[in-house]
């Protein structure tokens, strides 16, 4: 994804209008590009800042000035011509076909007996197919394609040529570049909760032992990994497996600021009470850092939650004294 997309994904993003699919793509555009995050973090600082502020209502009697303008304004529109009288006349008699509902009831069974008789008579005169060659071999995976079809001349025979899906697996060690991989996969391709939730805690467990996630010379496989536990984190609809994408991205949030960053995301917008709670408990070490005083502030005075304002609000009392 391009910058140019990425400032188009933003606008859509702010208005909740963004398709998931396209929302994974953005944040791994943003984990790597410094200049399209400054401005998310902006577009997000200016929603603040607007919810805060108080919506203004019209006053009355504007209200009553702007209906009569109104009214004085239709009065003095010319006559309409024939062709708008035609379509307002046509418009005017579909509204009355609608009212009656004999009629229109009428009207749908004619519908249905004509559309049956077509039916039934397509299906009686259309040729008659031989019938299919079932294959009873498929221990070798399901059909994906075929590749070619060849009729044997002067007879019916035909030679199909296709081409069969088959499952594999791969075995190896967690600090294996390809395992990696893999597991990173799997917690955006899978479809079952508990493999992505495996593959998510995997992860997780490499990043607590300093494994998967270390940065080594000359690699950035590490902030692949912490990038997919960040995009586990916002996306996931398990929050099981957002649980284990906090874990993970623990021991990062005092030197990675990106990682603290989705923290403190998950704390103002997660929906699991329980994920929000664990993300309190991470951000206290770092709560000198004073975009993570403001989100305390934040939940403490707006969330929801009881529970969560009160943690919060305890987390802020051990901020008093940092300037």
């Amino acid at each position: 994804m391009d910058c140019d997309k990425v400032r188009n994904s933003v606008i859509l993003a702010a208005y909740g209008e963004l398709p998931d699919e396209d929302a994974i793509g953005l944040e791994q555009h943003m984990y790597h590009c410094p200049e399209c995050l400054e401005e998310v973090k902006a577009m997000e600082e200016i929603s603040e800042l607007l919810a805060y502020a108080p919506v203004a209502e019209p006053h009355p009697n504007l209200l009553a000035q702007s209906r009569v303008r109104l009214d004085e304004a239709l009065d003095a529109m010319p006559r309409h011509g024939l062709l708008t009288n035609l379509r307002v006349n046509f418009f005017a008699w579909i509204g009355h076909l609608q009212s009656a509902p004999a009629l229109a009831t009428l009207l749908v069974g004619v519908g249905f007996l004509a559309g049956n008789f077509t039916y039934r008579y397509q299906v009686a005169h259309a040729p008659k197919l031989p019938s299919p060659v079932i294959l009873t071999n498929t221990t070798g995976g399901g059909i994906s394609n075929i590749s070619g079809i060849v009729q044997t001349p002067n007879s019916d025979v035909v030679q199909v040529s296709y081409n069969r899906i088959v499952p594999e697996s791969v075995e190896g060690s967690l600090d294996d570049p390809q395992i990696r991989q893999l597991l990173m996969l799997g917690t955006k391709a899978a479809t079952d909760n508990g493999v992505r939730g495996d593959s998510v805690a995997l992860l997780a467990h490499e990043c607590r032992a300093g494994h998967a996630c270390r940065m080594e010379e000359g690699s950035s496989s590490g902030d692949d990994v912490r990038a997919t536990l960040l995009v586990s984190l916002r996306y996931d609809k398990n929050p099981g497996v957002r649980m284990k994408a906090l874990e993970g991205l623990q021991p990062y949030i005092i030197t990675d600021q990106r990682v603290r960053d989705g923290i403190a995301e998950a704390l103002l917008h997660d929906t699991n009470a329980s994920v929000r709670t664990k993300a309190i408990a991470m951000l206290e070490p770092v709560q000198s850092d004073s975009s993570v005083r403001q989100v305390f502030r934040t939940v403490s005075t707006t969330d929801e939650n009881p529970y969560i304002r009160t943690v919060s609000t305890r987390a802020l009392q051990g901020t008093a004294d940092i300037q």
